[in-house]
This record gives C-alpha cells, structure tokens and sequence, in this order.
C-alpha cells in the first residue's frame, strides 16, 4: 500500500469514528474525490485494516461504516498536525478580528483541549511547528474600513442568541430618536456596517434589522421564546446585496461586464443566487435579486466604465454620472 493510501485510511477512520452514525460510501466519495466503486475498494481495505468497525445500514438502506469511540488511545495516537492546529489558530483570530470573542473564546479551549490529550513532548512539536506554519503562510486581516465594534455588546447578544432569550435595547434610530425595543434576536450580519436580526416582540411580526453601531444599551431578559423553525437566516440575509434591505427596491438586478473586466468578474461571487451567462463578445452578465441600491453603487464604482447596469433602472440612474475611465486597475 502506497503512503498516499494509508493517510486515506487513516482520514476514513477519523471519519468514521466523529460521525455518530458513521460514513457512506456517498461521503467517502465526496470526500476524497473518487468514484463509487474506487470508495468501494477503500471500506474493503478499512475493513481489513480495522477489525473492530461496525457495518450497519440507516433508515434509508444504505450501508455505514463505523468506528467505536470508547477507546481515547485513537486521538494520542493520531494526535493533532500541525496544519490542524494552525487552521484552528487562525479561525480563533479571524473570530476576534471580525467582532465574535465568545467564538474566539471557545476555539481557544478547544485548541487547548485537544493539546491536553497529547503526549507533552508531541504537543510542543505540534505546536511549534504550528507556530512556523502560521508565520509561513501570514495572517492578513481583511483591508479596508469596517466599523469598531463593542465587544461587551456582541458577548451580550451572542449570550442572547445561544439561549434564546429575548434583549432589550435602546436604539437610536436614523432619525437620531432613542426608544427602548424588546426584541427575539435571531441573528448577526456581519460586514463593513453590523447587524442584529431580530423580531420586535410588539409589532407586524417580522424581522427588522438593527445596526449595532445604534444600539446604546442591551440587556438579556431572562425569558425565553420559540423560534420560528420557518425562518432562515440565509435565506434573509440573501435579500440584501450588502447589509441593508430594502422591500421597495427589492428585485431583479443584472449587470454586464465589459470583455476586458469579464475575466476578473468570474472571479467574484456577487451574490449567493447568482446567474452569469457568457455573451458572444465576450462580455460577462450576472444576475441575481437583491436589495440595497446604494452598497450596489458603492461597489460598481470600483469598476469604472468596465461594468453597466442594465437594471434596474433606478440603479442605473444612481451609478450613470460616476462611471469613471481612468482607474488604472479592477478590483
């Protein structure tokens, strides 16, 4: 047996072993990007290497292996790469960088547990080695401006969120007018400005969005609520181009990128729902329905000339007077 196909293995036990009702030959061929019959061959060559592994079938008849988790020698003797280590690192950062302690927080216990589990002598290596791998590849934190954010405030509303209990706030609204809200929170959108999806307890019954850059005060009541199992926070979120919706100019959008900007355009996910279709001159238009006529401006202006709106219309009025020439790169 190859190298290769012993670490295959030993990826396919840990698989098998963190998976509750283990893994199909469907999984293992989506993991290791191989056919039905090649995943075939390795639950045979699993099988054989691992005696104690468990076949049983699932509700819907189709057959799973597993491994028993009773034996905690699994995790010392796989231990922790390096690789591993770093990436946990990293999202623990990323998690601080971006507003989320209360993540940042957990990562770091669970990077520390699982350096407990370890032999001493193998997690300092790991973690060494870890150390280098982060210096090598860099840590970049994303450019730009982004709003500061109260770090008390998003502990308070993450507490909020885990539960859930409902928050009050007091919220200065665009109008500079302050009131209290009690609101059900069931969400953060997380971007240049912030927001907290949640649903005022006294009102039409919908989701509101409220920027955390305007809430003063939050404070958890204590009262639990049911969450609407029909709500999706992705789903909402995907009404809104950047952070803001709105109802009014919600609809369709297409824009069409010149031959020359078509190539670094396909780069670009615009929008969860989008549709890009590839014109004969070789010019790229995208398509989706969204919201938020004015974060769609902001960032069309980065193309220049390169990019034209061909709907909706007010979008287009809005961008028509500031499509400039002379940028000497695209985005």
């Amino acid at each position: 047996m190859s190298y290769s196909k012993a670490t295959d293995l030993l990826r396919l036990a840990d698989m098998a072993t963190a998976r509750f009702e283990g893994v199909s030959l469907q999984e293992i061929a989506e993991e290791f990007g191989c056919d039905h019959r090649t995943a075939q061959r390795m639950t045979r060559a699993f099988e054989a290497a691992f005696p104690q592994i468990e076949v049983n079938e699932d509700a819907e008849r189709r057959r799973r292996w597993r491994l028993p988790r009773s034996d905690p020698r699994w995790l010392q003797a796989q231990g922790i790469r390096d690789g591993e280590l770093a990436a946990l690192d990293m999202a623990a950062r990323r998690a601080e960088r971006d507003g989320a302690p209360d993540e940042a927080k957990r990562l770091n216990a669970l990077r520390e547990r699982l350096l407990a589990a370890m032999p001493s002598s193998q997690a300092r290596r790991t973690e060494a080695d870890a150390e280098a791998l982060l210096e090598a590849q860099g840590f970049a934190s994303r450019p730009g401006p982004r709003v500061v954010s109260d770090l008390r405030l998003l502990g308070t509303l993450t507490e909020a969120l885990r539960a859930p209990f409902s928050v009050e706030i007091s919220y200065t609204s665009a109008d500079s007018r302050t009131s209290d809200r009690l609101l059900e929170p069931y969400g953060l959108l997380l971007g240049i400005r912030r927001y907290l999806v949640a649903r005022p307890v006294a009102g039409d019954g919908k989701m509101r969005r409220f920027r955390l850059d305007r809430i003063g005060k939050a404070r958890i009541t204590g009262q639990s609520f049911a969450r609407d199992t029909a709500f999706n926070l992705s789903e909402f979120a995907s009404q809104a181009f950047g952070s803001f919706h709105s109802d009014a100019e919600y609809g369709p959008v297409a824009w069409r990128f010149s031959p020359e900007a078509a190539p670094v355009a396909r780069q670009f996910v615009f929008h969860p729902s989008q549709e890009v279709r590839d014109e004969a001159d070789g010019s790229l238009i995208v398509r989706f329905e969204a919201s938020g006529h004015l974060e769609m401006a902001w960032h069309l202006y980065q193309w220049g000339d390169d990019v034209e709106v061909l709907a909706p219309e007010a979008l287009r009025d809005i961008v028509a007077g500031h499509r400039r020439t002379d940028f000497p790169a695209l985005p």
